[in-house]
């Protein structure tokens, strides 16, 4: 068994001379929740699209959930729930009856349970008091909503999500987070594709960088940020002299920045600020101020897209 949901290598997809996606190597583990992110056109809903078997690689491979794709598409998508490119339903059906419709389409479902996962599955998303109204009456974010309840018709281990707070207001948004959240508690993998910065470090563990059909950076969040795994360190004190000998005998080299001030590196398996205050004030150094500054995922986004990220407040 492998402990990845999602493996791709060389996967690239072209469009005659255009090149949407360029051998993209991406691994997702078990049990993530995984931020797909990048800016528009960037090659991120062609990927999903290509995970999903919607469309054939122009080479590479991809295997999700240790099969391969499309190969084994019949038996991968009955455990994979999906929201793409925002959902499509029949406007004058309500909620509940376009639910009941796309359950009875799958061939694995079972019509004796079916009115109570449906129900569940709009409690789950908030819009269970909506499920009688027809969905031409719907905001955008209200659909988003029942795109999700679709995807939650029955237990997936792993959910494909574009977008899944597109049109929701901060309410909504703050709801779908915890929803993420607790369906990888229960051992789903996540799969977000996003442009929202807050999205991505409020309820990802994981996450990888699209940039002109290319996967520019993956990994854990802390790895993403740090990037060549350093920070910058700035310690003000009157003691300069031994402040340097304490630094220096955690691993931290310094210069003089300025009287009374020193400023050194720290790389990513070095001492956590706290640890460092502890042992300068146990050396009976006095600290007037310290700052750490660490690469932020927004940063890290920039440098490697060359783009802005579109940031929630």
């Amino acid at each position: 068994m492998t402990d990845l949901a999602i493996q791709t290598s060389g996967l690239t997809k072209r469009f005659g001379a255009q090149t949407a996606v360029d051998a993209v190597a991406l691994d997702v583990p078990h049990g993530s929740v995984f931020g797909f992110l990048g800016p528009n056109g960037s090659g991120k809903t062609t990927t999903i699209r290509m995970l999903l078997g919607l469309v054939r690689p122009t080479a590479g491979e991809v295997h999700v959930l240790g099969l391969p794709v499309p190969g084994a598409l019949q038996t991968v998508l009955p455990r994979v729930g999906a929201l793409v490119e925002g959902p499509a339903f029949a406007p004058f059906l309500t909620g509940r009856q376009n639910l009941h419709r796309f359950d009875a389409a799958g061939r694995r479902t079972g019509s004796a349970t079916r009115r109570r996962r449906v129900d569940e599955a709009l409690e789950r998303v908030g819009l269970i008091t909506a499920a009688d109204k027809k969905v031409h009456a719907y905001s955008l974010g209200m659909k988003q909503r029942l795109g999700i309840a679709n995807a939650l018709l029955t237990p997936r281990e792993l959910l494909v999500l574009d977008e899944p707070t597109n049109g929701l207001d901060p309410q909504g948004t703050r709801e779908v987070r915890g929803l993420i959240r607790s369906l990888a508690g229960e051992g789903s993998t996540v799969f977000v594709s996003s442009h929202l910065l807050t999205e991505v470090e409020q309820v990802c563990t994981h996450a990888g960088i699209m940039s002109a059909g290319r996967l520019v950076a993956s990994g854990t969040l802390d790895e993403l940020r740090s990037g060549d795994g350093t920070g910058r360190l700035e310690l003000q004190t009157p003691d300069v002299a031994r402040a340097r000998e304490v630094l220096e005998s955690a691993g931290i080299q310094t210069a003089d920045a300025a009287p009374f001030t020193l400023v050194g590196t720290l790389d990513s398996h070095g001492p956590e600020p706290e640890d460092i205050v502890a042992a300068l004030v146990r050396a009976g150094v006095r600290v007037r101020g310290i700052t750490v500054e660490r690469t932020s995922l927004e940063d890290r986004f920039v440098e490697l897209t060359g783009q802005g990220f579109d940031v929630l407040a």
